[in-house]
């Protein structure tokens, strides 16, 4: 129910153009990401990396569409990290796309991670991917007023509902997908939990200027072969 906070701590750090002002912010998010990690589990036998939900000291395996945004976000984060641990992260992002849910309301979690994860990386994999989703949305999805979802992937059973964040979030996202780079590129803009794209600035002399240091090559690794209270409205 608080998982945007995780997401906010990058991204704070990163708006604030990652100077020393905003580095507790990323102190925070490296310190999570160590909680995150003991929550990672995968299936078997395909290995699929899914996060566990933790109540208590109970974890659950179970992995909704809402926990999709993580793949993008620890993409996202990698390229703070120092050699070793930069590619870990990434790599677990990489891993970590599998949901065990039979519904589909059109979320855009998923889709999220792939514009990360392909603007990040550049593997074309994750175009493809988005390609499928988009066709599978104009196939199952698709009534003459809109879009709607599915109660049940395996039935094809709609629900007769399109929820506000298709239009607001997963077009977007889908539309950045297939965009160039230099469409709202991340080293100029950081995007809120609502897709709103957000400048990196800082303030020099009583001018604006704009600066990143984020990388724009991934690190050399292998390629391998998803949030409950995140959209308060929702």
């Amino acid at each position: 129910m608080g998982d945007s906070f995780y997401e906010y701590l990058l991204k704070v750090w990163i708006q604030g153009n990652k100077t020393s002002a905003v580095r507790p912010y990323r102190d925070m998010w490296e310190t999570s990401m160590k909680g995150l990690l003991t929550l990672i589990r995968r299936t078997t036998p395909s290995s699929f990396a899914y996060i566990c939900e933790k109540n208590g000291e109970s974890l659950t395996d179970k992995m909704d569409e809402l926990a999709c945004f993580a793949p993008g976000m620890l993409a996202l984060g990698s390229f703070g990290y120092g050699p070793g641990e930069s590619e870990k992260f990434l790599s677990l992002a990489e891993e970590d796309m599998t949901v065990g849910t039979s519904w589909n309301i059109l979320r855009p979690e998923t889709v999220e991670s792939l514009f990360y994860l392909w603007r990040l990386t550049g593997n074309k994999t994750y175009k493809e991917w988005g390609w499928n989703i988009f066709q599978a949305f104009e196939k199952n999805s698709r009534v003459e007023s809109g879009y709607v979802g599915l109660k049940d992937v395996n039935t094809g059973v709609k629900d007769n509902m399109m929820q506000s964040f298709f239009l607001a979030e997963t077009l977007k996202y889908l539309y950045l997908l297939f965009s160039p780079p230099t469409v709202i590129p991340l080293d100029e803009w950081v995007f809120n939990t609502e897709a709103h794209p957000l400048r990196i600035v800082t303030r020099n002399d009583g001018e604006r200027s704009v600066h990143s240091n984020m990388q724009h090559k991934p690190p050399n690794v292998r390629l391998p072969g998803r949030k409950e209270g995140r959209h308060g409205d929702e």
